[in-house]
C-alpha cells in the first residue's frame, strides 16, 4: 500500500490515493497506521477518492477506526495533494466530506501548494443537530456538571460535533486525556464529542487545546478551531476575524457576517511517503 504521511499545523494523518490504491477494511488499516511505535503514526487515515458531484471527495477514520464527518486539516493536505501530483490544475477545487461540500482555495508557491483557504459553510448551532441533548433550542455558554468538574459549554457542529470550554486558569496544565475523554463519551453527546479548551489572549487571539474523539489530544483540530471562533463570537470573547493559536501552529480564521460561512486558511505539509504491507 503506498501512502503520503502529511500534517495540516501537526494534525497529522495518512493520506492514500483511492484512485490508484484499493484499501481493504479501512477501519482496520487506520488503526494499523496510526499506531506510533508499530505502524507509521498518525491521527488517523484519510482517503482521497473520486466523486460524482465534486472534484474530489474524501474519507477519514479516526486512530480508533471510527469514520468521522471530515476533518478541516486534512481539506488541507488534500489540496495540496492533489495539486502537487498533477491531479487537478484548479486553484480552487470542491471536496466531497460527510460533513458536506467544502470549497478550497489554493496558493501555490514554485508549483507546490503552501496555504489553502478552506470554505468551511455555516456553523450548526442547533441542539439537535449538533447533535446535543439539551431541552432548549441551543446549548451556548451554559454550565454543565461533568463530576467533579463544571464548566461553561458552547455546543456547535462544523460539520462534527465541537464542545466549546473557555478557561481562565491551568491552560497548560490541564488534565485533559481524563476530563477530555469524560466529556467526549458523556451521554449529552449521543454521537460523542470533540472538546476545545480555550484561552482568549485578546480581542483577535486566542489559544487552544484540542481533545478529539476517537483518537484523543491532538497538535490541531480545523474544525475545532472554527468552533472556537463561533462560540467565542457569541459570547462576546473574540471578534470575527482571530488567529487561533493550536499547540502545531496558528490557523487564521474568518466568521463572515455576510454569508455565514467561516473560512480557514492555514499551511498544508508534506512528510514523506512510503509502501507498508496491508
Amino acid at each position: 500500500m503506498k501512502f503520503t504521511k502529511m500534517h495540516g499545523v501537526g494534525n497529522d494523518y495518512v493520506y492514500v490515493n483511492g484512485f490508484t490504491e484499493d484499501v481493504a477494511r479501512p477501519e482496520e488499516f487506520s488503526i494499523f497506521i496510526s499506531d506510533r511505535h508499530k505502524g507509521i503514526g498518525s491521527d488517523g487515515l484519510v482517503l482521497i477518492l473520486p466523486s460524482e458531484t465534486c472534484d474530489f471527495r474524501m474519507r477519514m477514520f479516526n486512530a480508533d477506526g471510527s469514520e468521522a464527518q471530515m476533518c478541516g486539516n486534512a481539506t488541507r493536505c488534500i489540496a495540496k495533494y492533489v495539486y502537487d501530483r498533477g491531479l487537478t490544475t484548479k486553484e480552487t477545487i470542491s471536496l466531497e466530506t460527510n460533513g458536506g461540500v467544502k470549497i478550497l482555495k489554493l496558493y501555490p508557491k514554485n508549483g507546490k501548494v503552501d496555504t489553502v483557504t478552506v470554505d468551511m459553510g455555516e456553523p450548526i448551532l442547533e441542539a439537535e443537530k449538533v447533535p446535543v441533548t439539551w431541552s432548549e433550542a441551543q446549548l451556548i455558554n451554559r454550565i454543565i456538571d461533568f463530576q467533579p468538574e463544571k464548566f461553561s459549554v458552547t455546543a456547535v457542529s462544523m460539520g462534527n460535533p465541537h464542545a466549546v470550554i473557555f478557561t481562565k486558569s491551568k491552560f497548560s496544565t490541564l488534565d485533559i486525556e481524563r476530563i477530555g475523554r469524560k466529556i467526549e463519551n458523556h451521554p449529552m453527546f449521543p454521537e460523542k464529542t470533540n472538546t476545545e479548551f480555550v484561552e482568549i489572549i485578546s480581542p483577535t487571539l486566542a489559544k487552544m487545546r484540542v481533545w478529539e474523539r476517537g483518537s484523543g489530544e491532538t497538535q490541531a483540530c480545523g474544525t475545532g478551531a472554527c468552533a472556537t471562533l463561533v462560540a467565542a463570537v457569541l459570547t462576546g470573547r473574540l471578534e470575527r476575524k482571530a488567529t487561533i493559536a493550536l499547540l502545531g501552529g496558528d490557523l487564521e480564521l474568518e466568521w463572515n457576517a455576510e454569508n455565514n460561512h467561516v473560512f480557514m486558511t492555514g499551511p498544508a505539509v508534506e512528510v514523506f511517503s512510503g509502501e507498508i504491507e496491508w
